[in-house]
């Protein structure tokens, strides 16, 4: 009975994570778990596949001005504000990021009860983009391998790149 019990176990993990979007199973379990999933969610990989889109980086200033993905719009976290968005057109896909998710997914909620059509919240976060070796680049756009961390507790997801707690680089 023991040993049925341990591989139906298995075989249910292991189908658990068949459709991770992240490398890491801890992590992805980690987001299954932080997330409400009101937002269609897209994974890095196929994120980088699409074409049109128009990049909201929701985390903080000087999270953004440590390092961004190239194109996107800081819109941020605390002070998001619909109004940066009235020269949008409602069908553009919009692709959501912040460190993890969770600020992102709020964000997005935000602009799809505003009437925005195609909204999606970037799996993982920046986190994962630079865990599946994407790039970044900083306030100047120069590419950078310096990625704000957002804390310690959340940085143990950042498995590259240099980790960076506050908005100065030493």
């Amino acid at each position: 009975m023991s040993k049925l019990f341990m591989i139906l176990s298995a075989a249910m993990f292991s189908s658990f994570f068949a459709n991770a979007q992240v490398i890491s199973s801890a992590y992805n379990l980690t987001l299954k778990t932080l997330l409400s999933h009101t937002v269609p969610e897209v994974p890095v990989v196929q994120s980088k596949e699409l074409k049109g889109v128009l990049l909201l980086d929701a985390r903080e200033s000087k999270e953004y001005t440590v390092s961004h993905i190239a194109g996107a719009k800081f819109v941020g976290y605390d002070q998001f504000n619909m109004n940066e968005l009235t020269a949008i057109e409602p069908n553009q896909k919009i692709v959501v990021y912040c460190s993890v998710g969770y600020r992102s997914e709020k964000v997005a909620e935000k602009i799809i009860a505003a009437g925005f059509k195609d909204v999606s919240n970037l799996y993982g976060g920046i986190f994962e983009w630079i865990n599946q070796d994407n790039p970044v680049v900083d306030s100047l756009g120069r590419a950078t391998t310096n990625i704000h961390a957002y804390s310690k507790t959340w940085g143990v997801w950042l498995t590259k790149g240099n980790k960076v707690y506050d908005s100065r680089i030493d």
